[in-house]
Parts: structure tokens; sequence; C-alpha cells
């Protein structure tokens, strides 16, 4: 059996600690003139493209408009973030993640990858400091499609031109700390690992069955073992 572990990025591996939000308000108020009501919106499991939409729908800005500039907005949020991120020390790494995530990249049944709302080159500045980028050699990101539950046939794509070798929705394991994530799981048909390093409680979590369930990973043995046999 050929397996992908794909892995969400914000609240799962780390936590930036608010340097998303921060520069895409100031891209938002660069690009269309206002950040809409970014200080009341839920930011959880979405992608950054469905992020912009729904912020700047909800501040009066036509939806071609948006569409026209979002690559635009893009761009400033890139720069924004280096600027936030820093020398990295904002960064911090979930418990357990750097070892779960060597020990999963180093099977030879198995891909690891990253599936997550951030934009590709926004994942890319959060995970630089952390050492982890080298062991996720697929991705699918929110630069690929806003509709996070689409993300998945996009990993599969990707998954399949790298090894050359087709991994079934069925032998996928998608790993979040929101209930999208696990929605984004049981749209396709994958199995939803769900660790509450996030901000979403374990209850809150639970109530969404998963098919696994984390406080963390920090107990990194039980971790492999249980991911390994789902």
């Amino acid at each position: 059996m050929f397996r992908a572990f794909l892995f969400d990025i914000d609240g799962t591996l780390v936590t930036a600690r608010g340097a998303g939000r921060q520069a895409l308000e100031v891209a938002l108020a660069e690009t269309f003139g206002t950040s809409g009501p970014i200080e009341r919106y839920d930011f959880r499991g979405k992608t950054d493209a469905r992020i912009i939409s729904d912020l700047m729908q909800a501040a009066g800005v036509a939806d071609a408009v948006v569409q026209r500039r979002l690559g635009t907005c893009f761009r400033v949020y890139v720069r924004e973030l280096r600027r936030a991120i820093g020398d990295g020390s904002r960064v911090e790494v979930m418990p357990g993640i750097p070892e779960v995530v060597a020990t999963l990249a180093g099977r030879g049944d198995a891909v690891v990858g990253l599936l997550t709302g951030n934009i590709e080159a926004g994942a890319r500045i959060k995970l630089e400091p952390t050492g982890l980028l080298p062991h996720f050699r697929v991705g699918a990101y929110g630069s690929d499609h806003a509709d996070r539950a689409r993300l998945p046939h996009v990993a599969a794509g990707r998954i399949r031109q790298l090894s050359g070798r087709a991994v079934g929705f069925e032998d996928m394991v998608i790993i979040g700390d929101t209930p999208l994530d696990i929605a984004c799981a049981r749209a396709c048909g994958a199995r939803a690992v769900a660790v509450a390093t996030g901000l979403h409680r374990l209850d809150e979590l639970a109530a969404c069955g998963p098919d696994l369930l984390f406080s963390d990973f920090s107990d990194v043995p039980a971790a492999i073992d249980r991911l390994t046999r789902a």
C-alpha cells in the first residue's frame, strides 16, 4: 500500500503568532483600500483566496474587482509576511512535529506533503525557519483553489506526477487542526486526523467525528503507530 500523509500548516505544524493576519491586513488595505471586518473574521481552516473574497464581499468590493486584483494582493501579502516573520523566531513548531514528519517522510511506502489554505509562497515563508520544508515532497495550496475541498484532488495529481504512482483517496491521510480540515477529508473519502494544537478544543474536534484525534503529537512513537495504522 502506498499512502500520502498531508499536513495543514497553521495550528498543525506551526504557529506564526498572527503574522499571516497582520500581513493580510496590510495587503488588503493597500490593494483594495480596506481590510474589511478582519478583526472579527474567523480565519481558521479557510484558504487565503476564500478569506480575501469573504472580507472584500463584506466590505462591498465587487467580486470582479477582487479577482482582478487578487494577484497584486498576494504579492503585497508575501512581502509583508516576510517582514512579519523576520528572522523566524516568531514561528513556533508544534510538539513532536519534527520527529513525526521526519519519520513518516523516511518511509518507503509513503509520501509526505502539505494540504493548506496558505498560498504556496506563504507556506514556504512560514516553514523556511523550521527546517521542515525538505520533508514535504508535494503540496496543494490555497493558491491552487479557493475551495479547500478541491485540494485533495490537486494533491493526488501531483503525487502521481512525482512518483508515477496513483494514491486513492482512501489511502490519503489529511491532518489538520480545524473542523474544515476534517470536512475536507470527508468530502473526498480520505482519512481525517485532527490535532488540538490550534484554536479548536479537543471536544470541538471530537464532535466532528475524525478518524483519529490527538491533543498533540508529543508522544511520537504512539503518534506514528496510530497514524500508520489509520
